[in-house]
């Protein structure tokens, strides 16, 4: 891996944390003293800290030194976690996020950048230096468990003559794994070199073999290091959270007893170059080490039997033990980061596998020899399984993209004035990485129309008995092949007179046109329709619903509204689970080829000789009334002849007809076509700019004869046959 690929991963895994820290700050505000929440903010910021420092970010490691500082007092308890300090710390996750966003470039921060890292460090500095009372329970901080216990009278550790330096010593032992697992010794030195001074520095190398024996990517270092920081045990500490597994780790305090000096890690034969190494940095003088091995005794440093591994976890509680560091790591073991255009080229040589298996599948069958159906068959199956477990790997979980809403209810919330909590269930809710990078800014805007139009001010949801705080609720499910969100709030709802007003306004209706529910909620989807009566940021200029729509239709998805006047108001989006490859249902309607998705097909039943007959827009499927779509004039197809008046039992019958009973959410309908194929594995192929946007078609695929077969977009059908 060069050194791009790891910048590359540094840069992903730093959002990812900046991601979580957001979250978990936004989460501090219903529980202040949350101790897993506020550990989580300070190991996120460290983290980034200590990596920026291994490329030598020194801009982002200075400014992120100074929120992880405030963030330690925080978490021992010494500084009042505040509703501003909240907001501080999240400009600072928005600064830090910038900063990376410079690394990810290769640029120098701007004038401007370097101004507002002032303004936030100066602000940092202020809060720090608060007086008021910090929380009556103090949270419990791993790091205050670094440092050493003082020594006492009654401890072995405190008799005896002590060191007479006033710098600390660091005594690292290096795993052979160390290189491997990514992590660089000098990394860590020039870690420690950014929050203190390195005085000096003695490597001990005895381990290392001859070159012929030399393992390139194993690592046989040890290193004594004379230290000088003001920063404590904890910080000191901190430096090496990275290396608990990777490493042995000693650290001895200023002006301690000799006999702390004696605990070297490492196997026993290296007792005299660690000695040796603790006169060459600096740590003891030769008079010091020859009090603590006196030249007749034989070195005999102690030496631990495990690795001394540094806490970094929360002390164990009576009823929440610490987690298990082996459990975590081999768990993190089993997980790996593909990058996505990998994901992508998989699925693409997939769908020409599922193509040319198709092709191979029609030849065998007209070859009749059963040998070849055979292999065939389980060559399908094959191709089946491996374009199931493709399409998996690209579906995520829909809770990082709900959890980005908290921000934005909390800011325009705050902006605007009112009281208002989001709500989120099914964040666990799985589906195409494709689709949920394309809904964040649909779903953007409905949030935001919920906050701004749905949810009243606080003076009036009290004046009509509800509670002062407004809720907005996100869901997802998934429902019959596809995935349902919906946003819904407990605001004043829609008012059908407003809507109606402004639409006889805009010429959208004449006064004396009688219109359904429905259809006044429709009006709103309309280009430039908005009912605001004063222009402000978040709404007014009537652009925007429309853009959902055409936003949801372009992922052959679907969106419906429902409002009650006073109650609040409910948007439904149903979108496909992927938009790669489905499993459809092949048709033909006259000398074309159709492909329904199959997870909306619910039957297919001969349509009535009546039905021919009478030209009726719906049959009579077992004692209910089912609506009817005739294919053949919807695409512009030639009728079929038909049925003579004089037609008699017994005479040869007409072609007849099928209907394929289709569903999608509320609606259900029935698709008449000439002839039914079968299931058909589809590739989703979108439609060239010619004929993108063709009613009722979601793009086309490639049958096995190299025919080309359009792709019915079942929800556009039905919504736009029913208004049609």
């Amino acid at each position: 891996m060069n050194l791009d690929e790891i910048l590359q991963t540094f840069i992903v895994e730093s959002r990812e944390l900046l991601e979580g820290m957001e979250h978990a700050l936004l989460q501090l505000e219903k529980v202040p003293t949350d101790a897993e929440l506020i550990h989580a903010i300070f190991r996120a910021a460290h983290t980034i800290k200590g990596s920026a420092g291994l490329f030598g970010l020194e801009y982002l490691v200075a400014f992120t030194h100074h929120a992880e500082n405030v963030l330690d007092r925080v978490r021992a308890g010494e500084q009042l976690l505040s509703r501003e300090l909240l907001a501080l710390l999240l400009q600072v996750r928005d600064h830090i996020g910038a900063l990376v966003d410079h690394a990810e470039q290769r640029t120098v921060p701007t004038a401007a950048l370097h101004a507002r890292s002032g303004e936030l460090i100066l602000a940092l500095q202020k809060a720090s230096t608060d007086k008021r009372a910090a929380p009556a329970v103090p949270v419990p901080s791993p790091a205050s468990q670094l440092a050493p216990p003082a020594p006492t009278a009654a401890s072995p550790a405190a008799s005896g003559p002590l060191a007479a330096t006033s710098d600390w010593h660091i005594a690292l032992r290096c795993g052979r794994d160390m290189l491997r697992d990514g992590m660089e010794p000098l990394a860590l030195l020039h870690c420690l070199g950014s929050q203190g001074r390195i005085v000096g520095v003695a490597t001990l190398a005895d381990e290392l073999p001859d070159v012929a024996e030399l393992d390139p990517e194993a690592c046989y270092l040890g290193f004594a290091i004379r230290y000088h920081s003001d920063g404590g045990a904890p910080a000191i500490a901190s430096v090496f959270e990275f290396v608990q597994d990777m490493a042995q780790v000693h650290i001895v305090p200023p002006h301690s007893p000799l006999a702390d000096y004696a605990v070297l890690p490492g196997p026993a034969q290296w007792a005299a170059s660690w000695a040796n190494a603790l006169v060459a940095c600096g740590s003891l003088t030769p008079e010091e080490r020859a009090q603590l091995w006196p030249a007749a005794t034989p070195v005999a440093p102690v030496v631990p039997a495990a690795p001394v591994a540094l806490p970094v976890a929360p002390a164990p509680t009576p009823d929440k033990p610490r987690p298990v560091p082996a459990a975590k790591n081999s768990e993190a073991a089993t997980l790996i980061r593909v990058n996505a255009d990998t994901l992508d080229e998989h699925i693409n040589l997939i769908g020409e596998l599922i193509i040319a298996s198709a092709g191979m599948h029609l030849a065998v069958a007209q070859s009749g020899l059963p040998q070849l159906q055979e292999i065939s068959s389980v060559l399908a199956r094959l191709v089946e399984s491996v374009r199931g477990s493709a399409l998996q790997l690209r579906m995520v979980q829909i809770g990082a993209t709900f959890n980005k809403f908290q921000r934005v209810v909390r800011e325009v919330s705050q902006e605007i004035g009112k009281d208002i909590a989001l709500d989120i269930s099914g964040a666990d809710t799985e589906l195409d990485k494709t689709v949920i990078e394309k809904i964040g800014d649909p779903l953007t805007h409905l949030v935001r129309n919920a906050i701004d139009h749905g949810i009243e001010p606080v003076a009036v949801r009290v004046a009509r008995g509800k509670p002062a705080q407004g809720r907005v609720r996100l869901h997802a499910c998934h429902d019959s092949g596809s995935i349902l969100i919906e946003v819904s709030d407990d605001g004043g709802g829609l008012s059908q007179e407003r809507i109606l007003r402004k639409a006889i306004e805009r010429g959208l209706v004449r006064p004396d046109q009688a219109l359904t529910e429905h259809d006044i909620h429709q009006l709103i989807f309309e280009p430039g329709f908005s009912t605001a009566e004063q222009v402000n940021n978040l709404s007014g200029r009537g652009v925007g619903m429309d853009v959902v729509r055409r936003n949801i239709s372009a992922l052959r998805g679907s969106i419906e509204l429902h409002s009650v006047e006073g109650a609040g108001t409910r948007i439904r989006i149903r979108l496909p689970l992927t938009l790669a490859i489905i499993d459809g249902f092949l048709v033909t309607v006259g000398e074309s080829s159709l492909v329904i998705p199959l997870d909306m097909v619910e039957e297919c039943v001969e349509l009535p000789a009546q039905a021919l007959q009478d030209g009726h827009e719906h049959i009579n499927l077992r004692d209910a009334l089912l609506p009817i779509i005739r294919l053949r004039p919807w695409f512009g197809l030639p009728e079929l002849p038909s049925v003579p008046a004089d037609f008699m039992v017994g005479q040869e019958p007409p072609v007849r007809e099928n209907v394929v009973v289709v569903r999608c959410g509320s609606h259900r309908a029935g698709l008449i076509v000439d002839a039914l194929q079968g299931e058909f594995q589809t590739v989703i192929r979108p439609l060239g700019p010619v004929f993108d946007g063709l009613p009722g078609m979601g793009g086309f695929t490639i049958l096995g004869t190299g025919r080309v077969a359009l792709i019915v977009d079942v929800p556009q059908l039905l919504s736009t046959a029913a208004t049609a």
